[in-house]
């Protein structure tokens, strides 16, 4: 049984792709790392980093499910650790971080405040920061921590006067006896409160996991879990997860693991169900087994298909204002194929030509013969608003000197030019057009 549960909650590790990844800055350079950001990676145990980054200045682990600080002695030339929002319940093994100036422990689980001590010999240790912790409730704790600390400058981000560690180094051993009580009667209760969260712990996590109970029925019996446990309704899930919230519990590194576990296991759920839907949902196809194009229309776009025996005349009314890369046209023998946005827009070539036509109101239609005979579709332009490109010649240019405004001086086909009022009156000071 720990075999089975220890293969599904294996810990999370600090794995050589994972730093890879965040040495980006550093072109995946490990061995040459100076610094590196780990934080938010549910990792529950500090490993391998001592050995592939011997050159880490900064460290940074926050955010994480870390219990105990280990495996960072050999990091010589760590400047600046960070653990804050981990589960980290005594300080120790950071003797050989020589060059540790700073160490950030804030919300933790630090209450055994006299492992402190193992700071002496982080002679360079000029910053601590334990906010958030049990021992910041002990009576004389900041007294204690500058008393033993003489190295230290700055405490939970307030600078220690001189006068302050002075008062500090006289009481010292007063305040050393009432933190140790302290410490004792916290140590105790931390023991107790240990002993129920594992008792809870033992008899009910068999029995909410679905993984671990189908694992030994399998095991037991040969066959998987009873369908009356298989088949809970949606509505006892939604109850089962709004009492797992709203249950009052001690904050405690027990109930922040076991959050953290509830959290991991209704992700892993719901990828199940996604991954189930996405396995039944039919993929809807736009080409039939036998080869016929289905017509279809999904964007639900304005259109017009007509075909003759030489041309096929799509009229496709997309968006205002849409770039042209998210338009992709794909013209084949036997359809065409128009994708708008990611939406697809089918049309089956045609037998007989047809006309679907929301024309807008100010376009006149009008129905000319081509040379085969077939009608089709053309646009006019209103004679009021033709322009004569002519008049808007330059002066000092004339057609005959200009092969282009030779061409654009003929008047437009089909357009009457329009005659110059009486009125008109040429002003000088007017710019040219052209």
């Amino acid at each position: 049984m720990v075999r089975i549960f220890n293969a599904l909650f294996a810990p999370p590790a600090v794995s050589e792709d994972l730093l890879r990844r965040r040495a980006e800055h550093n072109n995946g350079q490990i061995f040459s790392l100076e610094e590196v950001s780990l934080h938010q990676q549910d990792i529950e145990r500090i490993e391998n980093i001592q050995k592939w980054c011997r050159d880490l200045k900064i460290l940074y682990l926050q955010n994480n499910l870390i219990p105990k600080i280990e495996n960072v002695g050999r990091l010589k030339k760590l400047e600046y650790l960070n653990l804050a929002l981990n589960n980290i319940e005594i300080i120790e093994n950071l003797e050989g971080c020589e060059s540790l100036h700073k160490l950030d422990l804030t919300v933790n689980f630090v209450g055994k405040l006299s492992s402190i001590t193992s700071l002496k010999f982080n002679l360079h240790l000029r910053e601590l920061y334990l906010v958030g912790n049990p021992c910041t409730e002990f009576q004389g704790y900041r007294q204690y921590v500058v008393g033993s600390l003489p190295q230290l400058q700055w405490l939970d981000g307030k600078e220690i006067s001189r006068a302050e560690r002075i008062l500090a180094l006289q009481e010292q051993e007063a305040v050393r006896i009432l933190i140790l009580k302290q410490e004792a009667e916290y140590l105790e209760k931390r023991e107790e409160q240990k002993r129920k969260d594992s008792n809870v712990t033992t008899a009910t996590e068999w029995q909410k996991n679905p993984q671990i109970n189908e694992l030994l029925s399998e095991n037991q019996n040969g066959t998987h879990q009873n369908q009356e446990s298989s088949s809970k309704t949606q509505r006892d899930a939604e109850d089962e997860e709004r009492d797992f919230w709203e249950k009052p519990c001690p904050f405690t590194p027990e109930s922040r693991l076991e959050a953290h576990r509830h959290l991991e296991e209704k992700r892993m759920r719901d990828k199940e169900k996604d991954e189930t839907k996405a396995e039944t949902k039919v993929r809807r196809t736009l080409i039939t087994a036998d080869g016929r194009v289905l017509n279809t229309n999904e964007p639900k776009l304005d259109f017009s298909l007509t075909e003759d025996e030489n041309y096929l005349l799509l009229d496709l009314h997309v968006y205002r204002h849409m770039d042209t890369s998210l338009l992709d046209v794909d013209v084949q023998p036997t359809y065409v194929r128009v994708t708008v946005k990611g939406k697809a827009h089918g049309e089956v070539k045609q037998k007989k030509p047809t006309v679907k036509l929301t024309g807008v109101s100010s376009r006149q239609k009008i129905k000319k013969e081509n040379r085969t005979g077939a009608d089709c579709e053309l646009l006019e332009v209103d004679p009021g608003l033709a322009v004569a490109l002519a008049n808007i010649i330059p002066k000092g240019l004339q057609p005959s000197h200009n092969p282009l405004l030779l061409s654009l001086s003929h008047k437009p086909y089909g357009v009457e030019e329009i005659p110059v009022s009486k009125d008109f009156v040429d002003d000088p000071e007017v710019p040219p057009l052209l």
